[in-house]
């Protein structure tokens, strides 16, 4: 049993100690991640690197400052002879722990803040996704394009997560258990896509981490965001703000897919989406029905037949002949 924890945590700090490599480096956070992920857009790049240049500074100061104490401690210590100095105060020392760190924050403030800056910058976009929370859903409508559609946890993980009698192997079965939605946002890579985000009840917040950025959705308030995926995926996030009772089950998933395969999408979305003209006959008497409407009734009155009432349903009120 020890040497299994001695050597869990002997890997664990190996990990640490490569923390910058490729274990960490996945877009979506991985189990026994250490560090930041890298992400898979500029914005989430940029913030990889701000992380990182912040984080080795810190790892040099630290060096610095414990390896100075390491060194008073075992050198200057009581039980070889040495005798504290008696002084109130070091003028040069003073001057130079406040000018170092005023040097060191401007240094890591001046790339920050543009990166920061940029970040905002939702000019040239080439698209805009218009994003709304609600209690506990996503709607998305490609603004422009007349295609609009909700997005919610799969129904199988609902099934599953309802159900008392579900064992281990029907959720090792289904690999993405509360992370799955019924229609994916589907994006365009290399493409730069603008949000608006937007909520109509609560609070939620629109936040898949391999994007590099999460926005809050208030009702009454509109926040806009960008990003402009690099690599063609599956990725996936979660409301990130405390909405109700079922705020755990609010999946997220961006499917990213080249642009001619997103032009392709996006037509045949919008074929989908286009009203059906029930009159609209082929030339072997059939047609396409619209929503709620038995194709058979369609067929038969092309045939000239008195479609045939389905169960449940009333009656249209009768025309009076021409």
């Amino acid at each position: 049993m020890q040497a299994g924890r001695f050597k869990q945590w002997a890997l664990g700090l190996a990990a640490m100690a490569l923390s910058t490599g490729a274990l960490a480096q996945s877009a979506d956070p991985q189990r026994w991640q250490l560090n930041m992920g890298r992400g898979v857009t500029a914005t989430s790049q940029n913030a990889y690197e701000a992380h990182m240049f912040v984080l080795w500074v810190c790892v040099v100061i630290g060096v610095i400052v414990f390896g100075a104490m390491a060194v008073a401690m075992v050198k200057f210590r009581k039980s070889k002879g040495a005798v504290a100095a008696q002084f109130s105060h070091n003028t040069t020392a003073e001057v130079i722990w406040t000018i170092v760190p005023i040097i060191i924050l401007v240094v890591m403030a001046v790339p920050a803040t543009a990166k920061l800056i940029a970040m905002y910058d939702v000019r040239d976009s080439e698209m805009t996704v218009k994003v709304t929370g609600y209690q506990w859903m996503w709607a998305y409508e490609y603004i422009g394009e007349d295609v609009s559609f909700t997005s919610r946890m799969d129904r199988e993980s609902d099934r599953l997560r309802q159900n008392r009698a579900t064992t281990r192997a029907e959720l090792d079965a289904h690999p993405a258990y509360l992370l799955d939605v019924d229609n994916e946002l589907v994006l365009p890579v290399d493409t730069k896509v603008r949000f608006v985000v937007t909520a109509d009840d609560v609070i939620h917040s629109w936040w898949v981490p391999a994007l590099g950025w999460k926005q809050d959705a208030i009702p009454g308030l509109v926040n806009e965001a960008w990003t402009e995926i690099r690599e063609p995926g599956v990725y996936r996030g979660q409301c990130a703000e405390l909405c109700g009772k079922d705020h755990a089950f609010m999946p997220i998933v961006v499917r990213a897919v080249p642009r001619d395969e997103f032009d392709t999408w996006l037509a045949a979305r919008k074929a989908d989406s286009a009203p059906q003209d029930p009159s609209v006959i082929d030339e072997e008497g059939s047609g396409t029905a619209p929503r709620g409407v038995d194709p058979d009734m369609i067929e038969d009155a092309a045939e000239g037949e008195e479609p045939a009432l389905q169960t449940g349903t009333a009656p249209a009120a009768a025309t009076p002949a021409a």
